[in-house]
């Protein structure tokens, strides 16, 4: 009798495990180009993050170009932040719309980093879709944009992605392979599986490409640094749920690399997003300084 509990109980478990929400995995190769040319499709903007970005911005908006004249996408917008290095003068030459950062909503004053430059990248994204992509991988592909759109255009229920990737470590001539992604691995990946248990199932959790749907995302606060990833992430879940969430096989992605001494800082700050969070939630005691943030963005027509 005890046996045939015990297998009993072992069923209802594994039924239980399996009816938990958890996260889609989907690669890029299961959304055809065909999908992007549905009449009826959602439009799509693309902003993508620039700072010294010369070395890589040609063929990353070479390849956007190719997307506009597809007909895959519908804009693109290259936010810089006053790059001294002449990325300014390369983006010019191709069919996306350059803006400076600061001189999006420049009566609040020089932007306030990164997270400051993707909200009021709202103010001119006009797409039902926003795309946002970095501006330094030097394999840029189509992959890396359609990719994390794909899910987002065939399955209704998901309103947010981020892509995942290999990332191999360049360090003095020398690869390292999966060495890359030192912050995601060291910090907020084992910061995620202690506290939100559900996004440790992304394997990039800082991924600088993402997707979301605008009437999602204009009810996100949006951290102005480097804590934007993590905090658009916990934020979003919190909003959806993780099954309204997805991660999109990218194969792979090459960008260059930080030193330690840089990453010190981007860690810190993924640790105050996450234990802001956490403060907010009544889950942690001690009170944190929050990073600077911005609140939902409200369109103008509001």
């Amino acid at each position: 009798m005890a046996i045939k509990f015990s297998k009993l109980l072992s069923k209802v478990t594994g039924l239980f495990k399996k009816s938990r929400p958890s996260l889609n995995h989907y690669k890029h190769k299961e959304f055809s180009n065909q999908l992007f040319l549905s009449p009826n499709r959602l439009s799509i903007s693309v902003c993508v993050l620039t700072k010294d970005c010369a070395a890589t911005i040609d063929q990353t908006l070479s390849v956007l170009d190719e997307c506009l004249a597809n007909g895959y996408i519908d804009q693109v917008v290259v936010v810089d932040a006053n790059s001294p290095d002449g990325t300014a003068t390369i983006v010019k030459k191709h069919e996306a719309t350059l803006v400076q950062q600061d001189e999006l909503m420049p009566e609040l004053g020089p932007a306030l980093g990164k997270g400051d430059a993707m909200w009021r990248a709202q103010s001119v994204l006009s797409g039902e879709i926003i795309v946002y992509q970095d501006g330094d991988l030097t394999d840029y592909a189509m992959r890396h944009v359609l990719g994390v759109v794909g899910p987002l255009l065939k399955y209704p229920n998901i309103a947010f992605t981020k892509g995942t990737y290999r990332r191999h470590l360049r360090s003095k001539g020398t690869l390292v392979k999966d060495g890359g992604g030192r912050v995601s691995t060291l910090t907020a990946r084992p910061l995620l599986k202690a506290f939100y248990p559900d996004l440790h199932d992304f394997r990039q959790p800082l991924s600088g490409e993402a997707a979301i749907r605008k009437s999602l995302l204009e009810q996100l606060p949006i951290v102005t640094g480097y804590g934007i990833e993590i905090g658009m992430l916990i934020d979003v879940y919190q909003k959806v749920g993780i099954s309204a969430m997805a991660e999109v096989d990218l194969s792979e992605r090459h960008n260059n690399h930080q030193s330690l001494q840089a990453l010190e800082g981007m860690a810190e700050v993924v640790t105050q997003t996450v234990l802001s969070r956490l403060f907010k939630e009544g889950r942690y005691q001690e009170p944190v300084e929050p990073p600077l943030e911005r609140p939902p963005f409200k369109p103008k027509s509001e």
